[in-house]
């Protein structure tokens, strides 16, 4: 894929799966995917994936969407030796989701669990940087951001590594056609709107 960002940064994309909607409810991580973009590329070669066994149940709501099972994430390691891991893949690099709320108030709730401090990276938003750019457009789920840039779907969706390489796209994508240049400029379109 040709470099369509100038920014000089490193970035990690990245997804979870839970167990349900709400990590202040307890609800748990069942998988984790990132994937990396250096010099505005993203490396789909080189990805972080893993199930996690949450030690509780998937609600029939979740695993109906994401379609994994108590049975798959049983004998998976827990979430004390896979989110270090991430965070080693992520060393050095902002990361970047899609409704990022979500997925870092589960990061948030998870390091919780690991032993020792664990710093979360910066993170910006695609959703948010969605909205920024197409202010007039009432809708910006990841399909619907997607198709309205003309990107193609990677894989089957509401699993972690096909929606991180989809939203990889859609962050590259918006980055062009936003003309994005300056790291104060993506904070102000794309960051994390942090409830108080």
């Amino acid at each position: 894929m040709r470099s369509v960002t100038a920014l000089p940064y490193s970035f990690t994309v990245f997804d979870v799966e839970t167990t349900g909607l709400s990590a202040k409810s307890g609800d748990r991580i069942v998988e984790i995917a990132g994937v990396r973009i250096e010099g505005g590329e993203m490396k789909e070669d080189v990805a972080f994936m893993s199930l996690v066994n949450p030690e509780r149940e998937i609600s029939w709501e979740a695993g109906s969407v994401n379609r994994i099972s108590n049975s798959e994430v049983k004998s998976a390691p827990k979430i004390d030796q896979v989110l270090p891991k991430f965070l080693t893949f992520a060393e050095g690099s902002f990361l970047i989701a899609h409704n990022a709320e979500f997925d870092l108030g589960f990061l948030e709730s998870e390091k919780e669990m690991c032993w020792g401090y664990i710093d979360i990276p910066e993170c910006f938003c695609t959703m948010q940087f969605s909205r920024s750019v197409f202010p007039a457009e009432f809708r910006h789920n990841l399909d619907i951001v997607a198709a309205r840039l003309g990107l193609k779907e990677t894989g089957v969706r509401h699993r972690a590594l096909p929606d991180v390489l989809l939203t990889g796209k859609v962050f590259l994508e918006l980055l062009k056609r936003s003309n994005t240049k300056s790291l104060e400029e993506l904070r102000q379109k794309a960051s994390v709107r942090v409830a108080a």
